[in-house]
């Protein structure tokens, strides 16, 4: 059963969608899933909430401030430090909750989630459990791919800051072409082919990005302080061929034993956000095996 919830963060009315188990009952544990970078909960996270609803969990997705169907301005804004507070609201809205034990909440994100989720965890205890798939520190990931216009991004922010305060609409680019071609990055192009396609479009997923995210972005790293997640568990979730797999292996090396790293054969970074050859035996499963042993 799927109900339309709304709940605040630093004034903002975050859109979520609450599943709960059919003829359940409370109180129930619950799992907090954070969407991708420029996603949408109806997309990945709506593929996994279904997963673990059947499971016996209630199930929080939700669109980030500033995205989908939540408040804030300028549209497209990509804040770190809120998608965090973000997920501390879901997880305060659940604890208001009649269904669901505030003592066996757990969270997941999936791509920049799947590193939101973590860094929200360092310093939030309510968080029983963490967990990310294909989990990816943001500017990490574009400082990675082009460096160079990633300075440029951070150098004009300020400028644009200043356009914004005289009047003129925030500045945006689009995260991905409209189509991919044979000169396309193989990483690139299946974004493309989730995004951009009807395997995974959503007219709320716009795919563009409010250029100045950058000066907040460029001091964000989602991991430098993961080991204060400890002694509570964390799994991270990577395909053996995601162009982002590092971020997972990093995150698990420097936890000092409260860490785990489960890959998935064969696939890549998006194939973990719906393909059910490797979601369902594999992520999804271990997902549910994870948080049963830990939301006990």
């Amino acid at each position: 059963m799927r109900t339309d919830v709304r709940f605040l963060t630093n004034g903002l009315r975050l859109a979520g969608h609450l599943y709960l188990p059919e003829n359940a009952e409370g109180p129930l544990a619950a799992i907090v899933i954070g969407h991708p970078t420029t996603g949408v909960k109806e997309q990945a996270p709506a593929a996994y909430a279904a997963r673990l609803v059947r499971e016996g969990f209630a199930v929080l997705t939700f669109d980030a401030a500033f995205q989908g169907e939540s408040e804030g301005r300028p549209r497209g804004l990509e804040d770190p430090f809120q998608r965090a507070e973000d997920f501390r609201a879901a997880v305060s809205y659940l604890t208001t909750r009649d269904e669901i034990d505030p003592e066996r909440i757990g969270v997941m994100g999936i791509c920049g989630s799947g590193a939101y989720a973590p860094y929200a965890a360092q310093t939030d205890h309510r968080m029983k459990a963490v967990a990310g798939v294909s989990g990816t520190d943001v500017p990490g990931f574009f400082r990675g791919a082009d460096s160079e216009g990633w300075d440029q991004m951070v150098a004009s922010s300020g400028k644009l800051r200043s356009a914004e305060a005289a009047g003129q609409p925030a500045a945006t680019f689009p995260v991905l072409p409209e189509q991919a071609d044979a000169d396309t990055p193989a990483p690139t192009a299946e974004f493309v082919d989730y995004y951009k396609t009807p395997r995974g479009r959503h007219p709320r997923s716009t795919g563009d990005m409010v250029i100045r995210s950058a000066d907040l972005l460029d001091q964000f790293d989602s991991f430098a302080a993961v080991a204060k997640i400890a002694p509570r568990p964390l799994l991270m979730i990577a395909g053996t061929e995601a162009v982002t797999r590092g971020f997972s292996e990093k995150a698990v090396a420097d936890s000092p034993g409260n860490a785990e790293l489960f890959l998935v054969e064969r696939a890549t970074h998006v194939d973990l956000y719906d393909r059910d050859e490797y979601v369902t035996p594999a992520a999804a499963a271990k997902l549910a095996e994870f948080f049963h042993k830990n939301l006990v």
